[in-house]
């Protein structure tokens, strides 16, 4: 056509309206996540794969949206976040080594994800964190502490916590925790040192006593004239030496010693802040009945001697020894050991167990193979004498009083010495591990600081409040918690948060305007209409929906 305009293609603009389109759709469906000042970016998707959590209940309506950014902000851990959202995206929750385990704990609580999800080749890394809160927790119990505990503390541990911050503690609640620092905590002052030194020092003489009376040249003879008839119808009288009895000093030592213990039983039980507790403790059940021993001693003594096989009764003097476990109030290093055995219990169950079965193949095979040659020293005539010496092999003992003759006894020896080492070698390690564990939490304890700064809790900031508004009701915060969901949690859709889209309903006594919409979500409403999505201006990359044609993409 002469003078005409020739009409122009428009199969470019429509196959590039149609690729913005697809464009504009792929970043509807991504969401921006900024947590901890680390931006992330995801798919919506992505984070529906777990339901039921927190970045599953993601809406726009949430108050830590930023509509400006297009982000969710969360004040979170950002190196944990990075593992969390690998999680949702591979389905495999690692644990990351530069985070402590409670911290990594505390934080998929937060999230809404089970702890459990670890996959296996970071579960043990993961759970050295329990372990090690078990062993501090076990050390708390056994009260390692030396420092002096302050006022307010003792008050609490002796029910006076009201009256000391009132000021009306009486002389013998003042008196009282003192008198049980004393006699009970050997570390608290100067003077209950010097009376800890006094009481190691009776238990020590004590333990002393006892054993050194039983030497013969401590022990004084009992000599009786007998009469006797001679061979010429006379009489005469001869000097029997019948028993012996400890010297009498030893006598006066023991009565100073358990008038020391019986002090310190009542001192103690009377200044204790729980009698029961005191009762049912193990070291005192051993100081009150070896204490108790002793004065049935002394009435066995005077009304019982006459008696035959008096001295029978003497025998259970013998729990006197065990006042050495009252050196564990004493001394940390034993409290640590008598735990280390309690918690290796398992392993030495184990031991034992293995033991028995050891001594009990090995006796009778050694009963059996020296029956085989002739062998006239035969000193295994019974497999109950092979277990004492199967015993005494396993154990690495070899007292040589008994040993096998023939080769093939010699053969089954070796045997039992060699099974012997390794049943004993192999579960040291795990008690000496222990042992170790214990002793150094117990070393890291004492060097920490007592005294720790506060970290004061603060809330989050709120918006300002609009002129004629008053300060906002209990009803308002529960339904502006309930349209937060906690601090990015999700809306609720029912109950008392229920509302259109998860936002709460029309607060009352707020002042409305004339579209029916609370003054309080007056601002976020504003900003929300200056969104880029909704005509302010395109998203970088993102074309007007006026530029993109409809028709399909004709090339």
């Amino acid at each position: 056509m002469v003078g005409g305009h020739q009409p122009q293609s428009t199969g470019g603009a429509n196959c590039t309206g149609t690729m913005m389109n697809i464009l504009n759709i792929d970043a509807e469906n991504r969401v921006v996540l900024n947590v901890g000042g680390i931006r992330h970016e995801t798919y919506k998707a992505t984070l529906k794969k777990i339901p039921a959590t927190r970045l599953s209940r993601l809406t726009e309506a949430l108050a830590n949206y930023d509509p400006v950014l297009n982000e969710y902000f969360f004040d979170r851990h950002p190196g944990v976040f990075a593992q969390v959202l690998n999680y949702y995206r591979t389905g495999k929750l690692h644990y990351p080594t530069d985070v402590c385990g409670p911290l990594f704990e505390e934080e998929l609580e937060f999230w809404g994800l089970d702890a459990n999800q670890v996959e296996p080749c970071c579960w043990m890394t993961y759970t050295q964190h329990r372990d090690t809160q078990e062993t501090l927790a076990v050390l708390d119990r056994l009260d390692l502490d030396t420092e002096k505990p302050s006022d307010e503390e003792m008050a609490r541990k002796f029910g006076f916590e009201e009256a000391f911050f009132q000021g009306r503690l009486t002389w013998w609640q003042r008196f009282k925790p003192q008198l049980w620092s004393m006699f009970d905590e050997p570390y608290s002052s100067n003077s209950a040192k010097i009376i800890g030194i006094v009481s190691v020092f009776f238990i020590c003489v004590s333990i002393l006593s006892f054993c050194l009376k039983t030497h013969p040249n401590m022990r004084v003879p009992i000599i009786k004239n007998i009469t006797v008839s001679t061979s010429h119808n006379t009489t005469a009288w001869v000097l029997d030496k019948t028993q012996t009895n400890a010297h009498e000093a030893f006598f006066y030592v023991e009565c100073l010693c358990n008038a020391w213990f019986t002090f310190e039983i009542l001192v103690r039980f009377i200044a204790s802040p729980n009698k029961c507790e005191f009762v049912k403790a193990s070291v005192n059940i051993i100081d009150y009945i070896a204490t108790l021993s002793f004065y049935i001693d002394l009435i066995l003594q005077k009304f019982a001697s006459h008696l035959e096989n008096a001295d029978i009764l003497e025998f259970f003097s013998i729990i006197r020894i065990m006042r050495l476990f009252k050196l564990t109030r004493h001394s940390s290093g034993l409290k640590i050991l008598m735990q280390t055995f309690r918690a290796s219990a398992k392993e030495l169950t184990l031991l034992v167990f293995f033991l028995v079965l050891g001594i009990v193949i090995f006796a009778s095979l050694v009963y059996y193979a020296e029956r085989i040659q002739a062998n006239p020293h035969n000193d295994f005539n019974s497999i109950p004498l092979g277990l004492w010496w199967a015993l005494v092999t396993m154990t690495t003992v070899g007292y040589g009083d008994m040993a096998p003759k023939t080769y093939v006894g010699m053969f089954v020896g070796a045997l039992c010495a060699l099974a012997g080492v390794l049943t004993i070698a192999l579960p040291v390690p795990v008690i000496v591990s222990n042992f170790a564990m214990y002793y150094s939490h117990t070393q890291a304890r004492a060097k920490l600081p007592k005294k720790r700064r506060r970290v004061l809790p603060v809330e989050q900031p709120r918006g300002p409040r609009l002129p004629g508004q008053g300060p906002p009701t209990q009803q308002q915060i529960n339904q502006a918690g309930c349209g937060m969901g906690g601090v990015g949690g999700g809306g609720g859709g029912h109950g008392p948060c229920a509302g259109v889209g998860g936002l709460p309903p029309n607060v009352a006594g707020a002042p409305v305007n004339t579209t029916g919409v609370p003054a309080v979500n007056r601002r976020m409403n504003a900003i929300k209409s200056n969104h880029p999505k909704d005509g302010a201006g395109p998203k970088v990359g993102e074309i007007p929906n006026t530029w993109l044609w409809p028709q399909s993409c004709d090339l």
